[in-house]
């Protein structure tokens, strides 16, 4: 490694790569030369993007496993701008809509999502009215929405405060609990709405109700719709969206564009600000970095693409009051296991994408996914297979448990559930720890409190801030490059004079 940067990136995960792939782009634009390095304590890039493939016969193709996201949601248009940008249009994979469908257990058995609902909102009321998910009163209460006044403040609320307010008791508990709550293995009596949906908090100031808002919203796509699109030779997107061989594509795709000097198992231990003459002049701080083997680089920028705890340990020293705010947010340990079963071996129609549970079900897992169903190319033709969730805010003793009975416990659900009674041909079990943040009430007032207390020159980027999913962490990470490329166009010390400012282990 050289011993001076212009940028050193902390953390290899899709937000890291992804900052380091716009500092490139944001200064061949801007007609500047930079140098970064982006560093990883891991022996692998991707953070929780893992996919691997496991073939059962030399013949048959193999099957596609993911440990972290299968997909990301297109309707964010930058994880989908990414893989434009390095070139991966034609390995773009999209769920198969036609056999879209959700069910979610209610009273041990699975049910249907009734059609027209649009994430918590009815759209249709016919198929609506049908549906046994929802009790009649549940129904008329949830249709109350149409007149209850919206809320006039802008002040945030959690989620569950939120669909009781606008649809009830039973709308949380059926439909926006185990959806909304389970994209990020929240508690829904803790999750800001702001933070997490701001979308319908918009809605419901814009139109007055949910319903409403969701059937003009609904017009408005259909007549989207009708609009040939700007190229047409691009491949058909779906509201999920994957790729042929598996997410890790993006991640091999993304490392193997960027130019600066790229390590992995190198952890850094201590951030400092080294010399007091430009800490107090009109330049800005540089910093010196020290690694867990002694050795120590330069550099003027410093972007921490990593947990909030870890960015709160490394900026403790230069940032009190910014550490102490990194450490209120909370996170929660996840897990899924992967099986694979012989497709003549279980019975079940495996018509959908799979089940999301309640938290009132009282299950040991969270969800279950037939990714063979939801994706082609996830599995051989006479295979198929499932993917099941644990852990999270819900069940976090599951995170505990050892293999063995944590396999005991999953095809005891699974055969309570779908009636899968067949041993699976292989499983593969993903534990994440301390993995997914929590965006309590008020967490977005904290992520400024964050940045306003962070000295100039740091920066902190990634899921723990502005949104977990791999769309918002590529947008942030391309905020947070052209935020750093401003930085790098003010006066800079030489190298020389860095030379002399730090000593180099």
């Amino acid at each position: 490694m050289k011993k001076n940067y212009d940028i050193v990136i902390i953390g290899g995960g899709i937000t890291g790569l992804s900052a380091a792939w716009y500092l490139q782009q944001e200064a061949q634009a801007q007609g500047i030369s930079l140098s970064y390095t982006l560093l990883e304590q891991s022996n692998r890039w991707g953070g929780k993007i893992l996919t691997e493939e496991m073939a059962t016969s030399p013949t048959a193709p193999p099957f596609i496993i993911e440990g972290g996201p299968d997909s990301f949601i297109s309707q964010k248009p930058w994880a989908l701008q990414l893989a434009r940008e390095l070139g991966l249009e034609d390995e773009l994979l999209p769920t198969n809509d036609h056999k879209r469908k959700t069910f979610v257990l209610s009273k041990g058995r699975p049910m249907a999502f009734p059609d027209g609902v649009l994430l918590i909102v009815p759209t249709k009321i016919l198929p609506f009215a049908k549906s046994r998910l929802i009790s009649p009163l549940g129904k008329l209460r949830m249709g109350l929405d149409w007149f209850i006044p919206a809320k006039k403040d802008g002040a945030d609320e959690t989620l569950a405060d939120f669909i009781k307010r606008r649809l009830g008791s039973e709308a949380l508990d059926k439909i926006a609990e185990p959806l909304l709550s389970g994209i990020y293995n929240a508690d829904a009596y803790k999750q800001s709405i702001m933070a997490t949906f701001p979308r319908f908090r918009a809605l419901e100031a814009k139109h007055g109700s949910l319903i409403k808002g969701m059937l003009a919203s609904q017009r408005m796509r259909k007549a989207q719709a009708k609009t040939p699109p700007v190229n047409g030779n691009k491949k058909p997107i779906s509201m999920f969206t994957s790729f042929d061989k598996g997410m890790q594509v993006l991640v091999d795709a993304v490392r193997a564009r960027l130019t600066g000097d790229c390590q992995l198992e190198t952890a850094v231990t201590k951030i400092e600000i080294r010399d007091q003459r430009i800490e107090t002049g009109d330049q800005p701080p540089t910093y010196q970095l020290s690694f867990s083997d002694g050795r120590k680089i330069a550099a003027k920028n410093v972007i921490l693409a990593v947990p909030a705890f870890a960015a709160a340990r490394l900026v403790a020293d230069l940032a009190p009051d910014a550490a102490g705010k990194l450490n209120e947010i909370r996170y929660v340990s996840t897990g899924t296991v992967s099986l694979a079963f012989r497709r003549n071996e279980v019975a079940h129609p495996l018509n959908g994408f799979g089940i999301v549970i309640p938290r009132s079900e009282n299950r040991p897992i969270n969800a279950i996914t037939w990714s063979s169903t939801k994706f082609d190319k996830r599995a051989p033709k006479d295979h198929i297979l499932l993917r099941v969730f644990i852990g999270g805010s819900r069940n976090p003793h599951m995170m505990a448990v050892d293999d063995e009975k944590l396999m005991t416990t999953v095809r005891q659900e699974l055969k309570a559930i779908m009636d899968i009674e067949a041993a699976p041909v292989f499983h593969r079990i993903f534990r994440w720890d301390r993995s997914n943040p929590q965006y309590d009430v008020g967490h977005l007032e904290r992520v400024e409190a964050i940045e306003e207390a962070l000295p100039a020159g740091i920066f902190v980027t990634g899921s723990p801030y502005r949104g977990v999913g791999v769309p918002d962490c590529v947008h942030q990470a391309q905020q947070t490059a052209v935020a750093v490329i401003k930085e790098q166009l003010t006066p800079l010390p030489s190298l020389t004079q860095l030379d002399n400012i730090f000593t180099i282990a």
